[in-house]
Formats: C-alpha cells, structure tokens, sequence
C-alpha cells in the first residue's frame, strides 16, 4: 500500500468509539524527544538523590531524557559517570529514539557500553512494546480508542516493512483475534479482500479493525490505501460485518481513514 508525503491529520472517531489521540506522548517528557538538549549543569550527586525521590513518588514524567538514562546506568557506578555517559550517548546518536534504533556496533563503540549496559538497551523498546501490547488481550472489549491506538503502534511501528493486520471483534467490540494477513516490502504490500472476510467469518466476526504500517514513517494515506478500505467496506459488507476503521501507522502518528469519511 503506498504513502505519500503529506503530513498526518489527527483522527477523530468511528462509530461508537471516541477521539484518536494523533500521537503517543514521548517516553521523555513533556520536552520530548529533544529535552536532553540545552539542559543545565548540574550537581550530580544532589541530583541523583532527588531523582531517586521522584522516582519513589512516582513522577518518571517529570524526568528529562538524560535524567531517565542516568537512573538506568547508575547501577554500579557513580552518578557522575552515569550522567556524563547519558549525555555522551545522547548528544552522539540526536535523540533517545535514535539511541535505542542504534545497532550494536555503533553502540559499543562508546565508551562505556559493555555487553551489560548494550542489553540493558535493548530490553528498553522491547518492553515498552510489550507494555502497550498488554492493553489489547483476547476477551477485552475495547472501550479505548486510545489503548488501541497504541497496541497497533506497538505492533506495527518500526517494522522495516509493510505489514497489513486486522483486530476481529464480536458484537461488543471484545476481541477475538488479532490477526497479521499481509506482508509486504518497505513501501508496499498486497491486499485482498476476500481473506480479510474469511478469516472474518471463520473468527464470527461482528466488526472489524484494519490496520497497516508506513515504514517511510508517513502516516497519511495513498490513494491506494482509500480505494482499499472501500473494497474492504463493501466486501465486509456482503457478510452484514462491519469495517469500523482503517488505521495507518506512522512515525509516532497514525490517520483513521474513518475520520476521513470513508468508512
């Protein structure tokens, strides 16, 4: 399914649902994924201490990105050399998102990334993803546009390319399955409508939610993507099961095409 280059539009609802959030708050803060830049000197030691008590009051959101890393790193050795390796590693690869896409070559090459701190990396984005996978479970009906937003973000997001999935849901939007139907290459993927409504069928399916990724990070949709979804809409239709949205996964953005009055 192709992409084109214009911006992402905040997605508003479909049927039954509420408002789509456009984006996913940054796991940085308030500053997002730039708060490491123009942040002040510090006093490590007296810093490290107030960051142990924000944290033991449960207020990481108040963290700055260096800040959260140094917490990370800080098992083992002092403050100072946690803070000064955050913000080496910050300042090398722009940005958090960028440190954590990083490959483990260019991450051992600074100093101060073993093995150990090289896994404690690694495992960050991994349980984010898991954590946001957790919101949407077989059973659950899904009474947050958002929490399902984020699950197919955290399914669909990154992936080097195109992948096309569908959440069935019954009668009371509980899901029954969450299915991956179609892979693709990087900027494109092979639809067909006749297995969304099999597996459709074969699940009993009263709704259902499509989905797809931009490996571009684009999350506005081609024109290939709208005359999907009306293929989709009317196949689904036929079997009286209902396409509640098509959503487009970006960089950090999605677009319901819902919003967009095609479904």
């Amino acid at each position: 399914i192709g992409v084109s280059s214009m911006r992402a539009h905040r997605a508003p609802s479909y049927p039954s649902f509420a408002m789509l959030p456009s984006a996913i708050n940054s796991w940085g803060g308030p500053d997002s994924s730039q708060s490491w830049k123009h942040a002040p000197a510090v006093d490590c030691r007296r810093k490290a201490g107030e960051d142990r008590g924000r944290m033991a009051e449960n207020k990481p959101d108040t963290f700055l990105e260096r800040d959260l890393l140094a917490v990370v790193f800080q098992r083992g050795q002092s403050a100072e050399d946690a803070m000064e390796l955050s913000e080496r590693l910050l300042t090398k690869f722009g940005g958090l998102r960028s440190l954590l896409r990083a490959d483990d070559d260019a991450l051992t090459e600074v100093r101060g990334i073993g093995p150990a701190r090289l896994a404690v990396l690694r495992a960050i984005p991994e349980l984010a993803r898991r954590y946001f996978e957790a919101s949407v479970s077989v059973g659950q009906a899904l009474t947050s546009p958002a929490d399902t937003e984020d699950y197919l973000k955290a399914r669909l997001r990154d992936l080097p390319h195109e992948v096309f999935c569908c959440l069935y849901l019954d009668n009371r939007h509980r899901v029954l399955r969450f299915a991956e139907l179609f892979r693709g290459t990087i900027d494109g993927t092979s639809v067909y409508p006749r297995e969304v409504v099999k597996e459709a069928l074969a699940e009993n399916a009263a709704a259902v939610i499509v989905a797809h990724n931009h490996p571009s990070g684009v999350a506005e949709p081609s024109q290939a993507d709208e005359r999907i979804t009306l293929r989709l809409k009317a196949a689904l239709e036929l079997v009286d099961i209902r396409l509640l949205d098509h959503l487009i996964v970006g960089e950090g953005k999605s677009t319901s095409l819902a919003s967009r009055g095609l479904i």
